[in-house]
């Protein structure tokens, strides 16, 4: 008897077991069953955003090849034709394999390279070719800097750009530099500032570190500093020499005999004279007197000295003659010294 009774519970037990195990087994198919829900809006406009663009992308695609640009040009399985070519003035690029030069002006690089295919292809040099072109370097894409600047060359650039960045690739100003910075815009220049041509005092740039004085330069500009003129200034002064004119305004009479630290006693204040060379003249140079006593008072005009002047301020006669023979020496070799930078 026990032993039938432990039998039954053990069926029991077996069969309860079994009607769990269904029930969990038909729950678990009814969630596989449900659908997915669908995405939400915001869900696809955020998958939307992390979208990569394609790594072939050629940032110069757009941009129009031009006269003196550099060429990068990949032909793949062609190593004759896989190197840097320049566009010619006329547009042109001259390929080793092809008999006449290829025009590549007004082109897109992408058209360039098609042009390029289809020579090759009706030549029967290539079958199938596949070219890359590249703007290595552009005219329309630099800027010039020249005159004195301590490395006057072409830089790249391909966005607008401050003048003070520009100064800083050419390592800075010159020592003969003038004050003066000339800007002869390009065609992107010319149509954001509406002029052709803008001057800027690099000295009132670099002291009142005005942001309106540091213009935009555009790719295209031409940036150019001239070198400082000078006028020189001899006889009887204390420091005779040539001096450099910085200022936009040109050196003044006053000015250079102050740089020339003043008359000496044995000078002739009222008999002084600028020695201006003129072609036109005689003698290939004018001379325009100067009365420094009428001038430091304030009855004549102080003149405005132009580059390569000569300021001559005479000695006395009488206070001449006394001089010793040393210091005549010493006086001829003075004059003889003429500063330039």
């Amino acid at each position: 008897m026990r032993d039938r009774l432990n039998t039954s519970l053990c069926l029991f037990g077996l069969l309860v077991a079994l009607l769990v195990c269904a029930i969990f087994s038909s729950a678990a198919v009814a969630q596989l069953a449900v659908p997915a829900p669908a995405p939400s809006a915001a869900t696809q406009h955020s998958e939307k955003q992390i979208s990569l663009p394609s790594s072939n992308l050629d940032d110069s695609g757009d941009s129009l090849i031009s006269p003196d640009d550099v060429l990068e040009v990949y032909v793949l399985d062609v190593p004759e034709l896989s190197r840097q070519y320049r566009v010619s003035p006329a547009g042109k690029v001259v390929l080793p394999l092809l008999p006449d030069p290829l025009a590549a002006g007004g082109l897109t690089p992408a058209e360039f390279s098609d042009s390029l295919a289809k020579q090759l292809k009706e030549r029967g040099l290539v079958t199938d070719p596949h070219i890359v072109v590249t703007i290595v370097s552009s005219r329309l894409k630099s800027v010039a800097i020249t005159g004195a600047v301590k490395m006057p060359q072409i830089y790249p650039v391909f966005g607008k750009t401050t003048l003070l960045d520009v100064l800083s690739q050419a390592q800075g100003l010159a020592d003969d530099a003038s004050n003066v910075a000339v800007v002869n815009r390009g065609a992107a220049g010319e149509a954001a500032t509406g002029q052709t041509t803008q001057s800027v005092d690099i000295k009132k740039l670099l002291q009142n570190a005005n942001p309106n004085d540091n213009i935009d330069i555009y790719p295209g500009d031409r940036v150019t500093v001239p070198h400082a003129g000078i006028v020189y200034v001899v006889g009887a002064v204390n420091k005779p020499g040539g001096f450099m004119i910085k200022t936009s305004n040109g050196m003044t009479v006053l000015q250079a005999l102050a740089m020339a630290e003043d008359v000496k006693l044995n000078s002739v204040k009222s008999k002084a004279v600028i020695i201006r060379p003129d072609p036109k003249a005689p003698e290939g140079h004018e001379q325009v007197p100067v009365n420094l006593n009428l001038v430091l008072e304030g009855k004549q005009p102080d003149l405005v000295m132009l580059a390569d002047d000569i300021l001559y301020v005479p000695e006395s006669a009488s206070k001449r003659a006394f001089r010793n023979i040393g210091q005549a020496a010493l006086q001829a070799a003075t004059l003889a010294v003429v500063y330039r930078p």
